[in-house]
């Protein structure tokens, strides 16, 4: 369903309007497309490593502490990177060497200067590094930048984003965040804000071919007949992955046309079925090099006129399904060595919603699944374990909302707007990526930086 107020604020009488009333001004985000593969603007690249708060550290060149290699990372994301700029599209600050409250001041004197400067729809990334339990004083300059961060994502507008990539400690270098920087540095990270994205030490798998990554890769995306599943499936196919498409046998038609859409094979399946997995594996004798547990339900009621059927069918579908079939397929090598698996967790499992105890509790059982799993998956099987939480998407089921609470849900985000399934779609392809190794045990809000939850 359009966003009718979001187009009426692009006018001249509603930014006028909009500005005299106090209303939310939404900008039209800049999302990937062949035409607009990158941001507008260069990169500036700044550094906040004196720890001694003077904001001596604030030029391009790399200070102590500073992440080696970043600026050869950098280069690689596709814009101009500069020590200064009147209009950036991007900033990427290092802010690792920062460990007493005093050398917070060098992230003030870093990007005080710059914020009112960037390009609408510029990105802001701050690099940091894992609080430490050995430090208090460290543990809480890097803690600080979280709530940095956050409160600048909700303030700095114009569809603009601001993340936090915590980079390993120790003499950390940049390799492992190519493509975390990527993809936050770029249009495709377009409805993701206010987020804390925390990497391993794992060494990153090549890239063969950039325009085709996904290349030689088979993908399955559950729930893939319509909506969100559609969106992922077609960016998979987008990326060059050989994409096996599931969803119930109910949706058979509507199915098979998203699979003619975009040349992947169908697999009418009902996920809970108890040899789902061994089907699965079937439809994939070359092996899986990317699972995405999409498929979900909701059967909302508020818990005192819920029937137990209404709670178990959620929970069957949405985790009971994931964690079976994840077992087996892991078990028994179906996802080859750098495997991905991506599951759908949302927003309801983080800050609850009223009417669906069920949902939340299979979303953040989601959360679970993916932050126990993901270091043991990585360790006894090289696959790594990630989760999007989407906040408020357009799709056919929200359109069904009545208009009130979706508009309220549209709005209560630092970006104003609701989010698309390719919002969701390109987070589930960073996970993707074969350089994602470094990316494990993750779960990304792609919510606008919604006002529900942490």
């Amino acid at each position: 369903m359009a966003d009718r107020y979001l187009h009426f604020t692009g006018t001249a009488p509603g930014r006028f309007l909009t500005r005299r009333l106090g209303l939310p001004q939404p900008a039209l985000l800049r999302r990937w497309s062949l035409e607009t593969p990158q941001l507008e603007g260069p990169l500036l690249h700044l550094t906040a490593a004196s720890g001694a708060g003077a904001g001596a550290g604030t030029g391009a060149q790399a200070g102590s502490g500073a992440v080696a290699g970043l600026a050869e990372v950098l280069a690689g994301v596709g814009l101009p990177v500069v020590g200064r700029a009147d209009r950036p599209g991007a900033v990427v600050l290092d802010a690792t060497g920062v460990t007493t409250a005093a050398g917070l001041g060098d992230v003030h004197a870093a990007l005080h200067p710059v914020v009112r400067s960037l390009a609408p729809g510029g990105r802001v990334v701050v690099l940091g590094t894992v609080p430490s339990p050995d430090d208090h004083h460290q543990a809480a300059a890097q803690q600080a930048l979280e709530g940095f961060v956050r409160s600048l994502g909700k303030e700095i507008g114009r569809g603009s984003t601001v993340q936090l990539v915590r980079v390993p400690g120790g003499g950390a270098t940049a390799q492992g965040a190519a493509s975390t920087l990527r993809f936050l540095l770029s249009p495709r990270s377009a409805y993701v804000s206010g987020q804390v994205i925390e990497l391993t030490d794992a060494t990153p798998e090549p890239v063969t071919d950039p325009a085709a990554p996904l290349a030689g890769r088979t993908a399955l995306v559950t729930g893939a007949a319509r909506g969100i599943g559609a969106a992922v499936a077609s960016v998979l196919a987008r990326e060059g992955a050989r994409v096996i498409a599931l969803d119930v046998p109910g949706v058979r038609e509507e199915l098979e046309r998203t699979a003619a859409r975009l040349g992947a094979t169908p697999l009418p399946l009902d996920i809970t079925a108890p040899d789902a997995a061994d089907r699965i594996a079937a439809a994939a004798p070359d092996e899986l090099g990317v699972l995405v547990h999409n498929a979900g339900i909701t059967r909302d009621r508020r818990l005192a006129n819920m029937p137990a059927e209404r709670w178990t069918s959620v929970i069957e579908v949405n985790l009971d399904s994931v964690l079976r079939t994840t077992d087996e397929l892991l078990k028994a090598g179906t996802i080859r060595r750098g495997g991905r698996i991506v599951a759908t967790a949302s927003i309801a499992g983080i800050a609850g919603n009223n009417g669906q105890t069920n949902y939340a509790a299979s979303k953040a059982g989601i959360i679970g699944l993916v932050r126990s799993l993901g270091p043991r998956a990585a360790a006894d099987h090289g696959v790594t374990v990630n989760a999007v939480a989407p906040g408020f998407i357009e799709t056919k089921m929200t359109a069904a909302v009545p208009f009130f609470i979706r508009e309220a849900g549209r709005r209560m985000n630092s970006l104003s707007q609701g989010g698309l399934p390719v919002d969701v779609a390109e987070a589930v392809v960073w996970f993707a990526q074969p350089d994602s190794t470094a990316v494990n045990g993750q779960v990304l809000r792609v919510c606008g930086q919604s006002l529900l939850g942490a």
